[in-house]
């Protein structure tokens, strides 16, 4: 097989083909790697890649005989994740050369699936909002988008089939939309995160990122063991809602008009629509968000600023500064009332196998300024689980996505209708 046969593969394909031996685990990674030297010149989303010892990995596999739901996929690991056998700086020049004495139980699920570990990919500081050097695939001159800029532009610059993000705010499906690719960030906890370094203890979820939805969610079926992701089925007539929400003047009209694109597409290839006006309350998670990030920031960092303060880039400590205003009161008093918010979402969302909304302000901005996650932030102390589809380019002819929620737990039913949706682009004629 050809290296540009390789690379169209997708994760499943990789997998099947190294089990039944049609496909060595050297030849996947040779033609990744090269790749890789071919394209990420501009781009720079590596933090740690040693093609030396991602062959001789892929060499013990072939030897043993690579097995598992992820047999030789490679493999790209935000570099907040640990592992064991790669350097892991949590984006940070205070942690530079840190090598920890074990995986992430991700990375050793990843690994116990067939997974080809290839590298650790670029993140901001401490998953927080101080770019790093990744640029976007599209468009050096603009980002790639935070925390997770070097996994999304990684699988969209075609350098890895699969790659792994976080996300607190909206650091999996804001750089999504912004690089073009389609990430599943599931239900608060349906993943373990345990080795990753905690922004906050009640928010951080494991994303995946890549090329379509079917290997997504044949990823977190493997990591997590939940069966019913392993082959979602689309569904023949989803319910399908639409939620622009509020503090629409951040958004871009392209934002917009993405999430109305998609509804259109739904509508005429069989889905069931509905506009959900926003909930006099649902503004307010807004401020639940701010609240609770706050407060478990500064806690879990607590070391950091402590102890590496002037280490720290000026955006990170101005950062920190800002959500070290949220005292304790104001963070009892948002725990106190997130539960009754999440129910109540959780009615209005069971009703539907997607929720369409904005993944973004819109394109990706000029500059290294990672973007505003103004739009994923309530989402994401709802515990829900997101997807983000790409749907079409914007005026700068930057990718557009739009992001699907579902209700907590709803995983496979969320997943199922992004499948829909994504047969639906592609009979569009795909992104455009």
């Amino acid at each position: 097989m050809q290296d540009h046969e390789v690379l169209a593969l997708t994760a499943r394909d990789i997998a099947s083909a190294v089990r039944s031996r049609a496909l060595t685990v050297r030849a996947v990674t040779q033609a990744y790697l090269k790749h890789i030297d071919e394209t990420d010149g501009p781009v720079m989303a590596w933090q740690h890649l040693d093609a030396e010892q991602a062959l001789a990995s892929a060499d013990a596999m072939d030897l043993q005989g690579a097995t598992g739901p992820l047999a030789g996929v490679p493999i790209g690991v935000k570099d907040v994740i640990d592992t064991a056998d790669m350097p892991t700086g949590y984006g940070t020049s205070i942690y530079d050369g840190f090598q920890p004495p074990w995986d992430a139980a991700c990375v050793q699920n990843a690994r116990n699936a067939g997974g080809l570990i290839l590298g650790k990919t670029i993140s901001t500081e401490l998953a927080m909002a101080s770019p790093n050097k990744t640029r976007n695939p599209h468009n050096p001159d603009h980002t790639p988008g935070g925390s997770s800029s070097g996994s999304c532009a990684a699988v969209a610059a075609g350098m890895v089939p699969v790659a792994f993000g976080t996300q607190t705010s909206g650091s999996v499906i804001r750089p999504s939309s912004f690089c073009g690719v389609t990430a599943f960030k599931p239900s608060f906890g349906l993943i373990n995160t345990v080795g990753i370094k905690v922004l906050c203890h009640g928010l951080d979820t494991l994303g995946i990122i890549t090329r379509n939805i079917g290997d997504a969610a044949h990823c977190a079926a493997a990591l997590s063991g939940r069966i019913d992701l392993e082959n979602p089925t689309p569904p023949t007539r989803p319910r399908i809602g639409i939620l622009t929400g509020t503090r629409l003047d951040k958004a871009e009209s392209c934002a917009i008009e993405a999430v109305e694109r998609l509804a259109a597409m739904a509508e005429a290839t069989g889905a069931e629509t509905t506009v959900i006006p926003a909930p006099a309350w649902y503004d307010g998670i807004f401020d639940l968000h701010e609240a609770v990030m706050g407060w478990e920031v500064t806690h879990s960092l607590a070391s950091e600023i402590a102890r590496n303060w002037d280490g720290l880039t000026p955006v990170t400590r101005t950062m920190l500064e800002d959500q070290g205003r949220v005292d304790e009161i104001r963070y009892r008093s948002a725990m106190a009332e997130i539960p009754g918010i999440r129910h109540l979402m959780d009615a209005i969302l069971s009703r539907f196998d997607a929720v369409l909304t904005l993944a973004a302000p819109g394109e990706a901005p000029k500059g290294m300024a990672t973007g505003d996650p103004i739009f994923n932030r309530l989402w994401s102390v709802l515990q829900v689980p997101l997807v983000c589809l790409p749907v079409m380019k914007g005026p700068q002819g930057l990718p557009v996505g739009v992001q699907l929620v579902g209700a907590r737990g709803s995983d496979h039913r969320l997943v199922s209708a992004a499948q829909f949706l994504e047969t639906a682009i592609s009979a569009k004629g795909g992104i455009q």
